[in-house]
């Protein structure tokens, strides 16, 4: 696998080196003026009287989050009455965008990172799925392969494997250690870095603080050979907490053949210092997975076609094999240096490997063919990244109200080298080199905000200046070579600043009204600075894509038992770069111009809560919960300019939405059924017809219950309970079909 290196490359875990793993059309029939004039109605039907505005500075501090030391508020813990984020949280502003807060939770435990049940209750968001542990989530019409239009964080740390030339989120941490994930949509460009796509931020767990120690142990088992443990011990020992988690999954997967996945994670925490001043976070995971990738499938019949309507279960690549491996850590240190100032800073570092072998000579749904089918293409990537990150937030006092100060600046760096081979059969490992590159990134962003609070209203307006400065150079081009093309090496700094604003009113109490307008843009990967192919060419005029987004809603929770958030939302990605056929070969440059909008609503309604109110017995503690929720997003996107004028990007369909109902009985039972409702749309922007993906609905049936009140707990669940035959993925390998309805069941442990 081989590769240049300045530094030595950290070993596969022995699991993953030494085998090879063998077990292991509506077109918004209301209208969208029409969608909007309901839900605001129902929104304001449900407002309280006027009453309780901010009166005075301390109704302006924002509130604490449950298990999280808040800044300035050491060792406080309060319910989080999401699913909004507060207005301001820790060194972050999140008033006037719109964020949210996925409360893991609510839901009985989550196995095998099904994201259909981690992303039920919130809207705009389009799932991509999969059977390997890689993630593909699409934002408002954005392509989701590997997340790579969406900044993706762990507690603030940016896990993509480069966050520009190569920005695919292939790690993730296992939802069983996830606390919460939080959403924020397009004004994340100023939070945490210039992405379109918003940001998803998983808040991993922190020690416990009330015991000295304490052990979880989970083990599953479910269809096609699967299993999955989780085992993790914590506590505080004095001014010491500790976390430390084990997880492992295999299965062989429902596919005919080499659909064999395995994954282990560990990772370890230390808190020193938890509800003092001045904290200190350490942490560090190891992480490896390997899994196959049985290829696509098709409707058309042909020579060596695998035909999704004989037998969706076959597999028409044999070979063709993914490993990864990540090794990280990162130290925080948060310090109140008052009631008012707070201080956040991070310095992280780690190493990420991507490996895969695929065979050659293979076709759309076809198995390979030709002499080609007798070797593979071998590719290995690596990147060490290193980064500091500092944040400050200062409230301060104007008139009677409290505003709030927050700014910071980033150092990040990427080395990144990347060799591909030629293999001598379709399994090789290793083989002789054709290509071989050296990648590097270097990231300064300072970034500024404030909130300027009026009574009920704030504004906040902000800046963030992006600096990247890329370099892409070709050591080996086996191709370039052969055709006399020189090897490229090419070297760009980009400065773009990026403006903000966000507005919020407050009506009455617990409802706002919100406003955001933000920039963002999109750097050019590695392989558009320098493409592989010896005859695609670089335009000299090539910029980076950029995009602007508004959202404006209405949103809500007057009451314990309901909660809504509407809204509308425009967003322009301009400047798209793509490839354009020109004599001798293509070119890339500036191709297109899209525009995504439409509405977003969601609603949940605590229903024995709701009886009770209609009783007049509210306000007494409920011991059982059944909540009824539903959210939509109804979405018209189009590219306006260039060679696929008039067509609809890919992986945007008109309506998405997801609904279910949630029973719990205090910390004894959850009970779930979700249920994911997605119209039909393309996978790609020609909308060529074998890419289209048909409208599919997929309800997932999952429980958690207590056997014993402390020590024992069963887990279970049956995955597609309606056995829907669909598929959400397609690739240039052919159409991917979904898992159909499957099961599991497991025993949890607690000591």
């Amino acid at each position: 696998m081989g590769g240049t290196g300045r530094r030595p490359v950290p070993p596969l875990l022995a699991a993953l080196k030494d085998r090879s793993l063998p077990r292991l059309r509506l077109r918004w029939a209301l209208g969208p003026l029409g969608v909007i004039r309901l839900l605001l109605a129902f929104g304001l039907c449900a407002l309280p009287g006027p009453g309780l505005g901010r009166d005075g500075l301390s109704t302006n501090r924002p509130a604490p989050l449950p298990g999280v030391v808040v800044l300035g508020q050491p060792g406080v813990a309060e319910t989080l009455e999401g699913p909004f984020l507060p207005e301001v949280l820790g060194t972050r502003i999140t008033a006037g965008k719109k964020a949210t807060a996925l409360e893991l939770e609510k839901l009985p435990v989550i196995q095998n990172n099904n994201y259909r049940q981690a992303l039920a209750q919130t809207p705009g968001l389009l799932l991509s799925e999969e059977t390997s542990p890689l993630l593909s989530i699409g934002y408002r019409g954005l392509n989701p392969n590997r997340v790579q239009f969406t900044q993706v964080l762990k507690d603030g740390i940016p896990i993509h494997a480069d966050q520009f030339g190569y920005p695919e989120a292939y790690y993730t941490p296992p939802l069983e250690a996830v606390e919460r994930i939080e959403f924020i949509r397009g004004g994340a460009s100023l939070l945490y870095g210039p992405q379109p796509g918003g940001a998803l931020n998983y808040v991993t767990r922190r020690p416990r603080g009330d015991v000295p120690f304490a052990a979880t142990s989970r083990h599953v088992f479910g269809s096609d050979a699967f299993y999955s443990t989780f085992n993790a011990v914590e506590g505080t020992v004095d001014r010491l907490g500790y976390y430390g988690y084990f997880h492992h999954r295999q299965t062989d997967g429902f596919r005919d053949a080499n659909s064999d996945v395995e994954l282990f994670n560990g990772s370890a925490r230390l808190v020193l210092d938890a509800t003092r001043e001045s904290r200190w976070v350490l942490s560090f995971d190891g992480y490896a997975e390997e899994h196959g990738e049985p290829g696509g499938l098709t409707f058309t019949p042909g020579p060596n076609a695998v035909l999704y309507n004989v037998d969706r279960n076959a597999a028409s690549r044999r070979f063709d094999r993914f490993r990864l491996e990540r090794h990280f850590a990162s130290l925080a240190w948060e310090r109140d240096f008052s009631e008012d100032t707070f201080l956040t800073a991070a310095a992280w570092g780690g190493y990420y490997s991507r490996f895969s072998k695929r065979q050659r000579g293979g076709g759309f749904g076809t198995l390979p063919s030709g002499p080609a089918s007798n070797s593979n293409t071998i590719e290995h990537q690596q990147f060490w990244t290193e980064g500091v990150e500092a944040r400050l937030r200062h409230d301060w006092v104007w008139g009677q109200n409290l505003n709030t100060l927050a700014a910071g600046a980033q150092f990040y760096h990427t080395w990144s080298p990347r060799t591909d081979r030629r293999g001598a059969s379709p399994d090789a490992n290793d083989g002789p080199v054709r290509n071989r590159n050296e990648r590097e990134v270097y990231y300064a962003p300072v970034f500024l905000e404030n909130r300027f609070v009026f009574g009920n209203f704030s504004l906040t307006p902000g800046v963030r200046l992006e600096n990247v400065w890329q370099s892409v150079r070709e050591k080996v081009n086996l191709d370039k070579a052969a055709a006399g093309t020189p090897l490229g090496d090419e070297r760009q700094h980009d400065f773009v600043p990026l403006f903000g604003v966000g507005l919020e009113y407050e009506p009455a109490e617990r409802v706002w009204v919100y406003g955001n307008f933000s920039q963002a843009y999109r750097p050019k990967l590695f392989t558009q600075a320098v493409p592989l192919g010896a005859n695609t060419f670089v335009n000299q005029d090539l910029e980076p894509a950029e995009s602007w987004q508004a959202d404006v809603g209405l949103r809500g929770r007057p009451v314990p038992y309901v909660h809504w958030d509407v809204s509308v939302f425009w967003m322009e990605f301009n400047n798209q770069i793509g490839s354009v056929a020109v004599p001798g070969g293509t070119s890339l440059e500036n191709v297109g111009d899209a525009v995504h909008r439409g509405v977003e609503a969601a609603m949940e309604v605590e229903l024995l809560g709701l009886a009770d109110a209609l009783r007049g017995q509210s306000g007494t503690a409920r011991e059982h919960q059944l909540s009824l929720y539903g959210n939509l997003m109804a979405l018209d996107a189009e590219f306006v300019r260039g060679p696929q004028k008039g067509n609809t990007p890919q992986y945007a369909p008109q309506l998405l939405a997801r609904t279910g109902v949630i029973y719990r009985w205090g910390d004894r039972a959850k009970l779930a059924l979700t249920g994911t409702l997605v119209d039909d749309h393309f996978a790609d922007d020609a909308n060529s017809a074998a890419f289209r993906v048909p409208a599919y609905a997929v309800w997932d049936l999952t429980l958690e219950l207590k056997l014993h009140r402390r020590h024992l707990s069963l887990v279970g669940g049956i995955n597609n309970l309606f056995d829907e035959d669909y598929y959400a993925r397609i690739t240039g390998t052919g159409i991917d079909p979904a898992y159909r309805r499957n099961f599991y069941a497991g025993l949890t442990l607690a000591f």
